[in-house]
């Protein structure tokens, strides 16, 4: 990924000021003990948190989107860097990366049309009523997920990221490249995410 972030200019708009003063700046902490796998995902927050720099309007929250595993497993960890806790979660890829509905992000893609998931650092900026409902604005900071904003890639929630579905299914539904969440867990992300704070995506394995 390199250190891309320190040359792009900070997109910043009304509305994302918006959102960000409608919503608390920050949680509780979360009571949850953290195994060797949330303290690596621990550890890659602290990282991508600190090259973001000062692209971030918050540093206290950061979400971590491991494609490595399978849309069966809890993938999408918030990661509460103050609190030292991870909390794990659902979380959608684009059709584009899974052509074979096999559950594996199997390639990312930041080209119009793709459908697919991006790899990179996000930010977040407002929140808006949608398609989906409630979700959350994003920005791409790399050249990998450069295009976030004109491919509406969001984080909403959907009918197709819940455990129900994977039961009839046996996998996640897929997005147009979109973070969709379970709809009982989104309000939960969009708390703790919305206003400048970070999403990263990679496969992390």
């Amino acid at each position: 990924m390199g250190q891309s972030l320190s040359r792009r200019s900070f997109i910043a708009s009304a509305t994302a000021a918006t959102g960000a003063l409608a919503l608390p700046a920050r949680l509780p902490a979360q009571p949850l003990t953290v195994d060797a796998n949330g303290a690596r995902i621990l550890g890659v927050a602290r990282r991508e948190v600190q090259r973001a720099g000062s692209m971030l309007w918050h540093r206290d929250i950061a979400a971590i989107a491991d494609f490595g595993q399978r849309s069966t497993e809890p993938r999408l960890h918030l990661a509460n860097l103050e609190a030292g806790t991870v909390r794990s979660y659902l979380v959608t890829h684009g059709a584009g990366s899974d052509p074979e509905r096999d559950g594996w992000l199997h390639w990312f893609s930041n080209e119009p049309g793709s459908f697919a998931t991006s790899r990179g650092a996000y930010v977040t900026y407002a929140w808006y009523n949608g398609k989906y409902g409630m979700s959350l604005r994003l920005g791409g900071l790399d050249p990998d997920n450069s295009n976030a904003l004109d491919r509406a890639i969001v984080m909403h929630s959907a009918p197709y990221a819940t455990p129900a579905f994977i039961a009839e299914h046996g996998v996640l539904g897929r997005s147009n490249g979109c973070f969709a969440m379970d709809p009982a867990d989104f309000m939960a992300a969009l708390t703790q995410l919305s206003g400048g704070r970070l999403i990263y995506a990679d496969k992390l394995i």
